[in-house]
């Protein structure tokens, strides 16, 4: 079996191992009719040998090596050394037409966060965007994480982005040890979550995901990438494990526990086969989503508590919200939050007692 190369078309074009048994038979004075009869195939299996539309078995290979004289071997080799000449091509146009799925896609990002390697070879990127994602070919991405691509309605919103960012938490939520789903657990370790909130990143991040390994949840916290404008999703990866993703969108500590919160009452609250992924800019709103939102605001204050404070207290000050969040054990940040969502307080008002989290990339 031989190559050759189209300067035009700057394609290899295989050649079939028929192309040698075809020069074997000029040379030795035999027609392809006789070398049927040798070979004790009829002349349409011979023709399609010959032509490289049927191929050398290992019978077929027995055969030539007693018909034309070269080994089995010699056969099958030039046989395989064909079919993988032809995949290579069949390949080559395969990363070819995945382009279009590559430009989607925000590899230099993802590289940056080192989720990806960093290279600008195209081919490169689609084969190891292939393996990130787990598929044969990027177009069964939509396939593979439907979610991200169902779930969006807005034009801005990337949905191959997003994809990314799942996919990401999927990979890491796999690498942490979880304890099977305990939803009793949970519901006992609300209030020492709620008491972390007061300390600084450093000491909660690995204290809340060994809390959360506790319960059957995997904590993945990642970098936002642009054009996702995700905040938190979860998705069941077993019966007895679930992911809790969240992202670095914004940096205020108030954001990253509601969404924790949040994320929390749908795995607490909704169904398993549900992948959520909350946002505000693409995600629509529906009644789930609302039900998480308030399982947040009142596991983190409660409405009774909530409502006694702003009716009480006709002004805000920056002493008696530290003092309410220190009668529920809570960073005061996460009344500042709860009363800037009500509009009862400007958004540039306390934000003196609004930490911002310093993620590590």
């Amino acid at each position: 079996m031989g190559r050759k190369r189209d300067k035009k078309l700057e394609e290899w074009i295989v050649i079939p191992p028929g192309e040698t048994i075809k020069e074997n038979l000029e040379y030795l004075g035999m027609t392809q009719a006789e070398f049927a009869q040798r070979m004790g195939l009829s002349e349409k299996t011979v023709s399609e040998i010959i032509n490289g539309i049927a191929p050398i078995t290992y019978e077929t290979a027995l055969k030539l090596e007693n018909v034309i004289g070269a080994s089995a071997e010699f056969w099958m080799n030039l046989e395989a050394n064909y079919q993988l000449a032809k995949a290579r091509i069949a390949e080559k146009q395969k990363l070819k037409d995945e382009e279009k799925v590559l430009n989607q896609i925000p590899y230099n990002e993802m590289s940056k966060y080192r989720w990806v390697p960093e290279t600008k070879n195209k081919e490169e990127r689609i084969k190891n965007l292939r393996n990130f994602f787990g598929v044969s070919s990027l177009n069964f991405i939509p396939q593979t994480l439907e979610v991200c691509f169902r779930k969006t309605n807005n034009e801005k919103t990337s949905c191959y982005a997003l994809a990314a960012w799942i996919r990401k938490a999927e990979i890491e939520a796999y690498k942490i040890e979880t304890k099977p789903f305990d939803k009793e657990k949970i519901y006992q370790f609300i209030p020492v979550i709620k008491e972390l909130t007061k300390h600084t990143w450093e000491e909660i991040y690995p204290k809340l995901i060994n809390i959360c390994s506790e319960c059957g949840i995997a904590l993945v916290t990642l970098p936002h990438l642009k054009g996702t404008y995700v905040n938190g999703a979860t998705k069941w990866l077993k019966k007895d494990k679930v992911l809790l993703a969240l992202s670095y969108r914004y940096k205020f500590a108030d954001v990253y526990w509601f969404s924790f919160f949040h994320e929390l009452g749908h795995i607490l609250k909704h169904g398993r086969k549900e992948v959520f992924i909350e946002g505000d800019d693409e995600i629509s709103k529906n009644e789930l989503e609302e039900e998480a939102d308030n399982f947040a605001a009142n596991t983190l204050i409660p409405y009774k508590d909530y409502k006694k404070f702003i009716t009480e207290n006709k002004f805000f000050t920056k002493d008696n919200i530290i003092a309410f969040a220190n009668s529920l054990n809570i960073h005061p940040c996460i009344v500042v939050g709860r009363l800037m969502h009500d509009k009862l307080i400007s958004y540039s008002d306390f934000n003196e007692l609004r930490p911002r989290i310093n993620f590590k990339s």
